[in-house]
């Protein structure tokens, strides 16, 4: 560099990517800068020229002063080299400039820090950084290392997990191809050490999120969920707040959709096509993104659907990773997920696509039903997806009897099936009077509900194994003694 390209870098004053000192007297600060250079977008410090009057006058580098500045520099970590410029001013007596460029394409390790802290560039200014700031910088410099889906959930062992549930998801991706036939027969330790969700032979916290029996420990797994009168939050319809693994808040979900919003359809042949106003493929897909993607490390937070009478919003107590915004999340796209093992199980299991294709399914999907499309809002801390309502489609949830709750739970944890339990209308409604007989009637046996319904045996016993695979009712006891209870 020339004292000619530093008269035309310097013109404009210090930027984001310029920092001016006068002397090394300030080498502290200038270091600060450096540092900062490193964990933003790069840039120049220069000792030598005054900041504000951006006069060049350059100061007596002795070896003292060389040493000084190694010494300074070796605080900053991760370690870099960066080389040290000494440009003679002319007419300055054995004056020089001190200069010193971080290349952000040279120096990818980000986060840096000086003596212990690190700082980042807030337009001109050198600023200390916020903690998230870091912990996510450093989250995307070291992900297999700091991502918290990977972290060992020192709370929980394999026997905290459900087994009954594991087996069903691993099945799932068999018929589906994802994974191998095999898979099925392993040992559940050797099973899950394959999926990567073991270190050890302690489960990590993606294995919690995905199949804790309790998730009390972790009070972040949660989905709040709401119905409101009107446009705003002041009237509750309907209020319910779920604690569970993934697989429990994803059914609570479209369960919680059915019941409060409207369901209609047409006459197609022979049969009645039924719809929810919003098509329930696009709220599922919106569902599992927000509890695959939030940043489960933010306790504080969980997932929450509302709906109100014009709209009905998810919101994911997360970010965009840099390369998507709400601007281009219509493009295609890669895939760039948060939680990394998390969003593996749920690609092998069929519930998720790996390609970025997430976004524009749910388009389609509300476009083949002739809805607006959804839009998506970002800020600092959240990100929404918003799906407007038709505006007929108003429920009030206070003429919902209780068989009518169970029709739509049943209809929602059929649609999250994915078409394993295909059941008429009519089959629905005797599965909701079952499911309210053995809630109301606990240890019962299927003979006794083959007398409520005035049917045979098998028909009981058939209903009750549809209501098992929903995970409504718990069976217990051998074939012949079988009972069950509601779950």
């Amino acid at each position: 560099m020339t004292i000619d390209d530093i008269k035309k870098l310097i013109s404009k004053g210090e930027t984001r990517t310029l920092e001016l000192k006068k002397t090394t007297g300030e080498l502290k600060d200038g270091m600060h800068s450096l540092c900062a250079f490193l964990n933003t977008d790069g840039g120049i410090l220069i000792f030598g020229v005054g900041p504000t009057s951006l006069k060049i006058e350059g100061q007596i580098v002795s070896d003292k002063t060389r040493q000084e500045i190694a010494v300074e520099m070796r605080k900053i970590e991760p370690f870099v080299n960066i080389p040290v410029e000494y440009i003679d001013v002319p007419d300055g007596k054995g004056k020089q400039l001190i200069v010193m460029q971080a290349d952000k394409h040279l120096y990818s390790e980000a986060p840096y820090v000086f003596d212990g802290k690190p700082y980042y560039k807030s337009e001109s200014t050198t600023m200390p950084m916020p903690q998230t700031m870091y912990e996510q910088m450093l989250r995307h410099r070291d992900s297999e290392t700091f991502r918290w889906d990977s972290l060992v959930a020192e709370d929980f062992s394999i026997s905290d997990l459900d087994e009954e549930l594991i087996r069903k998801t691993v099945r799932i991706g068999i018929a589906n191809g994802r994974l191998s036939g095999s898979a099925d027969k392993e040992p559940l330790e050797s099973l899950l050490g394959k999926l990567k969700l073991l270190k050890g032979s302690k489960p990590t916290n993606a294995a919690v999120v995905l199949f804790a029996k309790d998730t009390e420990p972790y009070p972040q797994i949660e989905l709040r969920m709401a119905c409101f009168k009107g446009k705003d939050k002041n009237i509750f319809i309907d209020n319910k707040s779920e604690s569970g693994n993934f697989f429990h808040l994803l059914d609570a979900g479209v369960a919680f959709c059915f019941r409060n919003l409207k369901l209609g359809g047409e006459i197609i042949g022979l049969q009645r096509d039924e719809k929810l106003e919003i098509p329930i493929e696009a709220l599922r897909e919106a569902l599992i993104n927000a509890l695959c993607h939030r940043q489960y490390e933010r306790t504080n937070g969980s997932v929450s659907l509302a709906i109100y009478d014009d709209r009905l919003e998810i919101v994911n107590p997360g970010k965009f990773p840099p390369e998507i915004s709400p601007e281009n999340i219509k493009q295609p796209h890669e895939s760039y997920p948060y939680n990394k093992k998390l969003a593996q199980f749920l690609y092998l299991c069929n519930y998720l696509e790996k390609w970025g294709s997430g976004a524009q399914r749910i388009i389609d999907l509300c476009n083949k039903q002739g809805m607006p499309e959804p839009k998506w809002i970002a800020n600092n801390s959240t990100i929404t997806i918003v799906f407007q309502r038709n505006k007929e489609a108003q429920v009030d949830v206070t003429t919902h009897t209780d068989k009518q709750a169970a029709i739509d739970m049943i209809g929602g944890k059929l649609a999250v099936s994915g078409g394993k339990l295909a059941v008429s209308g009519g089959i629905i409604e005797k599965l909701a009077d079952v499911f309210l007989f053995v809630k109301d009637n606990p240890n019962c046996n299927s003979e006794k509900v083959a007398a409520m319904l005035n049917r045979g045996k098998s028909t009981a016993r058939n209903y009750l194994h549809i209501l098992s695979e929903l995970g409504m009712i718990k069976p217990q006891g051998t074939f012949k003694d079988r009972t069950y209870t509601a779950g």
